[in-house]
């Protein structure tokens, strides 16, 4: 008997068809399961290892022993049909059917049902359960939204959380290019890290439709991503890949993934898709190393972020990221470990120069340049329009939307600045810095209780205590005196609060301690706030005269109200060189002065 006619009577060619159909069931579904569940990476790979291992094991089975009506029983007269034969093939016929139909199944549930249109799923689930959803209409970007989640850190060093943060923002900074695709910003995003919420809140919070959510395991010069695209309202996943590449491919990765969101998405491009900016590997590590720490805001994490990004651009000189971030690290007074204040702001604008040269239309650079004018330089009248530019170059910049109202809130134009913090807060509504700003922009414009909601909310998102002195503020001028003295109980507030109080013997004590140990310009705000209007000029003059402090928020204090009126508030306005800005708002700021003044 020959081995063909062997393995056929020994059923081995139906046993080979029947444990592949249902492998290949099995892999299907393990894999449409494992992200749904949030099974470890592992366990797609694990079936699959654990199914190639069994197939030789149940070919020997099929050889060596026989399914008949008594069970199974060792094969031993390979030369003599057995009288069981026919009926365990016809049983094994029955089961190679089943799973072949089982397989087909799947395949036609697979590709016609979970593929389907999710806006067509929604919509039938809505009518069955009685909702009306509401039309879409066509240009509406509302379903063409997305926010990158931070990708998890899967690497045994917890030290490579830089890598899967800086990988997951340089993915979402990718997304952003796209025109027809509206992307959650990253501060918006990453508020979520390391917070239980299910994908729907985080969506809802965000208003978004999309979620993009991974993990990243690096090993040396080898990473793995695992990105999944998730339909929010529903649930379900659109897409899920896993790429396995050396450093060298990490931006072809990004490219992938960007390119398979758009697809899934079913946007059409009226331009080509966007291209990762791309730097040597290990240049490229260094500049998210740079930006992780630079977000700590600690003089370490800065003098450490400094010197990040250095390497970075010495690696690679000609990348434009790199240069920005440092220019920016050197403001927030990253390197003063190395260098004075006068030689940072002259490294920070060194490195932005460089930026712009290499690369004229890098809209970050020339938000970094005016903030390097307003803050290092005192330039106003220069970051206002590399401000302006910044944004014009990228109109769809919740941040540089914002950057407008910064530069409209530092030069006392506070219509302006309401106007687009309330604008940038519409595109990123949980991004703390634009509630702090919209406040202050509140408070200098007499509306109070706006300015009050403004810090609640900034309070709920971040409970950090940086916006506490403007909600200090907010309440003094409501005349809330004992509710701003149990919010911020220092002895500058107290200096205040007991002396509008007439507890005139608990404020000079606790001024007597302000003369001595606080600043210069905290001294004048707390002689602005009483009503002292010559000791407020004295600390101010001493100040612009040793020109050891630029009061850079002067024209935004409302603590200088009680000095507006006076003949030496425009000469000092000169002398700084804010005298036009000043003038621009007179009209608008004496009606406003008069509110707050009423209010009190």
């Amino acid at each position: 008997m020959g081995l063909y006619t062997e393995l056929k009577r020994r059923n081995v060619f139906r046993v080979a068809i029947v444990y592949t159909a249902v492998a290949w069931l099995l892999l299907q579904i393990s894999d449409t399961l494992g992200p749904a569940l949030h099974l470890p990476e592992w366990f797609v790979s694990g079936v699959a290892f654990l199914l190639i291992l069994g197939f030789p094991v149940a070919i020997v089975l099929a050889w060596a022993f026989e399914l008949t009506p008594d069970g199974l029983k060792a094969e031993t007269k390979s030369d003599v049909p057995d009288t069981g034969a026919g009926t365990s093939s016809k049983q094994l016929n029955f089961i190679v059917v089943a799973a072949l139909v089982m397989a087909l199944g799947y395949f036609v549930i697979d590709q016609v049902l979970l593929n389907e249109d999710p806006d067509i799923v929604a919509t039938q689930a809505a009518d069955q359960a009685g909702v009306h959803q509401p039309e879409q209409v066509d240009g509406d970007k509302g379903d063409k939204s997305i926010a990158v989640l931070p990708f998890l850190n899967m690497s045994s060093d917890e030290e490579q959380e830089y890598f899967s943060d800086g990988l997951s923002e340089e993915l979402l900074n990718l997304l952003a290019r796209i025109p027809e695709l509206d992307v959650a910003a990253r501060t918006s995003s990453f508020a979520f890290k390391g917070k239980d919420l299910a994908i729907p809140d985080i969506a809802e919070q965000l208003n978004v439709a999309h979620v993009l959510e991974g993990s990243v395991r690096k090993h040396g010069d080898q990473v793995r991503v695992t990105a999944q695209l998730i339909r929010a309202d529903t649930g379900f996943h659109l897409w899920s890949e896993t790429y396995d590449r050396k450093m060298d491919n990490i931006f072809e990765i990004q490219e992938d993934i960007a390119i398979s969101v758009v697809d899934a998405l079913k946007i059409t491009l009226l331009n080509e898709a966007p291209s990762a900016r791309k730097t040597e590997p290990e240049a490229y590590q260094l500049f998210l190393e740079g930006q992780y720490l630079k977000r700590q805001i600690s003089a370490d994490s800065l003098n450490r972020a400094v010197e990040a990004f250095r390497q970075s651009v010495e690696i690679d000189p000609s990348y434009v990221p790199a240069w920005a971030e440092l220019a920016d690290t050197y403001i927030w007074g990253g390197g003063r470990d190395k260098f004075a204040r006068k030689e940072r702001h002259s490294l920070a604008d060194q490195a932005i120069e460089t930026a712009i040269g290499i690369d004229p239309d890098y809209a970050f650079a020339y938000y970094v340049r005016g903030i390097v004018s307003f803050f290092a330089k005192n330039n106003f009248e220069r970051g206002l329009e590399d401000f302006q530019h910044a944004y014009e170059l990228d109109p769809e910049n919740a941040f540089l939307v914002a950057a407008i109202g910064k530069g409209a809130f530092l030069t006392g134009d506070f219509d302006l600045a309401i106007a687009q913090y309330e604008k940038a807060l519409a595109m990123e509504p949980i991004v703390p810095e634009f509630h702090w700003f919209l406040g202050r922009a509140y408070l200098g414009a007499g509306r109070l209780e706006d300015a009050e909601t403004s810090f609640r909310k900034l309070s709920n998102l971040s409970p950090s205590a940086y916006h506490l002195n403007q909600y200090f503020q907010t309440l003094l001028l409501q005349g809330e005196y004992e509710a701003a003295l149990a919010m911020v109980n220092s002895s500058s507030s107290q200096a205040i609060i007991h002396h509008l109080l007439g507890n005139e013997t608990a404020a000079e004590k606790a001024l007597a301690e302000v003369e001595e140990n606080a600043h210069p310009y905290t001294l004048a705000q707390v002689y602005g706030h009483r009503g002292e209007v010559d000791k407020t000029f004295e600390v101010l003059d001493r100040m612009v005269e040793r020109g050891d402090y630029y009061p850079i928020w002067i024209l935004t204090d409302v603590a200088f109200q009680s000095i507006h009126s006076d003949e030496r508030w425009p000469r000092l306005l000169e002398e700084l060189g804010l005298l036009q800005y000043w003038q621009e708002t007179t009209a608008d700021r004496e009606t406003r002065d008069q509110k707050i003044g009423q209010s009190r």
